[in-house]
């Protein structure tokens, strides 16, 4: 059940040549998280991606692109059944449902079960004037105020390839406590294979300040990109 805790804003979304941009109650449109991280990514990400695409195939890569993206999108349904109502409901015949349902109890069973209070559900968050996202939910996770994410994987994620993901979570910290004053220093990515191997990684008072930085160096890369590719397109 959500407990009203924090005045939390409506944002629209909408696309824009490729990118993900949101917009609150002034119409102002700032570009997504995600759009910035995929805008930032280093060089050897993305040709590992490439390599990747080469050796499985174009065909190949967008089939398992989209059922991974099919699975966490029924994956996350759950989830945020199970935010409202306490209980993630059940799967029906659908074999690819009922794959998801298992992952999503996985998921509960491993970690949000210790979420006391969840003040909201696909959180809209937005730094004034420069950022926006959409978080899976904010709650009190073992007594302490948080922000938490969840994922899917095809397989268990390496702690290296992590960068990214708490990046994300330290712009929504960012984002809520700068609009909402709040002083949250702690977020989770919850992570679920579809052979229920949870995985669980945070950004808390250890590393905050490292994925901060990185995550400010991020908004300021894409923004230097974006002026320069701006005065290109106007000479």
């Amino acid at each position: 059940m959500i407990v009203s805790k924090f005045p939390y804003e409506k944002l629209t979304r909408s696309h824009q040549n490729g990118q993900r941009f949101y917009s609150g109650s002034d119409g102002k449109k700032l570009p997504s998280v995600t759009t910035i991280l995929a805008a930032t990514k280093t060089q050897k990400d993305k040709q590992s991606l490439q390599d990747w695409k080469n050796r499985v195939g174009k065909d190949k890569a967008a089939e398992i692109s989209l059922m991974a993206s099919s699975r966490g999108t029924r994956m996350h349904s759950f989830l945020e059944r199970y935010i409202m109502n306490g209980e993630i409901g059940d799967s029906g015949n659908n074999p690819y449902a009922i794959e998801s349902h298992k992952m999503a109890a996985h998921v509960v069973a491993s970690g949000l079960h210790k979420v006391t209070e969840f003040y909201g559900s696909e959180v809209g968050l937005y730094y004034p004037e420069l950022y926006a996202g959409t978080t899976d939910c904010v709650g009190l996770y073992d007594g302490e105020l948080a922000i938490i994410d969840f994922k899917q994987s095809n397989k268990p994620k390496h702690e290296r390839y992590l960068d990214e993901y708490r990046c994300q979570l330290a712009a929504y910290i960012l984002a809520h406590n700068k609009v909402y004053g709040t002083n949250i220093t702690h977020a989770i990515n919850m992570i679920c294979t579809p052979y229920s191997q949870y995985q669980q990684f945070e950004v808390n008072k250890s590393n905050i300040d490292k994925y901060t930085d990185m995550w400010w160096g991020k908004v300021y890369q894409y923004y230097e990109n974006l002026e320069y590719y701006q005065q290109v397109a106007n000479n």
